[in-house]
């Protein structure tokens, strides 16, 4: 993990592998938690999750590949944004699957809980891109 600020932003890089994912969860919910966004959790974790698998699954090619997650708070304190970067180039293209499929149904989730979601190039010198996604934040007690 590489804080940058521990108060409105934390950055970290994982090993683009499947199991990688319980320790992506914990890392955003344990985030939230410390910044008083417990009521966010549920939400989060999952659109994370789902863009994290997506990476993993479509975006890396090797087993050196990594993806890297950002959380920060955005236009001035008042929303949540949530970056997913890999190594590849490829857009994601959301999709209606069957009913019978078993995968496919990623996006549509983020879709329904973010406020707004999308994509943009990676930051200068890397390669791949970052799928995001934004939602207004809810402060707990």
């Amino acid at each position: 993990m590489i804080p940058l600020d521990t108060r409105r932003l934390f950055r970290a890089e994982f090993p683009a592998l499947p199991d990688r994912a319980a320790a992506v969860r914990r890392m955003v919910a344990g985030h939230l938690r410390d910044w008083r966004l417990g009521a966010m959790v549920d939400h989060v974790v999952l659109a994370t999750n789902e863009l994290f698998a997506n990476a993993v699954e479509h975006g890396s090619s090797g087993p050196a590949d990594t993806v890297t997650i950002t959380v920060s708070l955005e236009r001035f304190g008042r929303e949540l944004r949530v970056e997913v970067a890999d190594g590849s180039p490829v857009v994601p293209v959301a999709r209606k699957p069957e009913p019978t499929e078993e995968s496919g149904r990623g996006l549509a989730i983020v879709d329904d809980l973010a406020a707004d979601w999308g994509t943009e190039p990676p930051d200068p010198g890397a390669r791949g891109k970052k799928v995001w996604f934004t939602l207004p934040l809810v402060a707990t007690s």
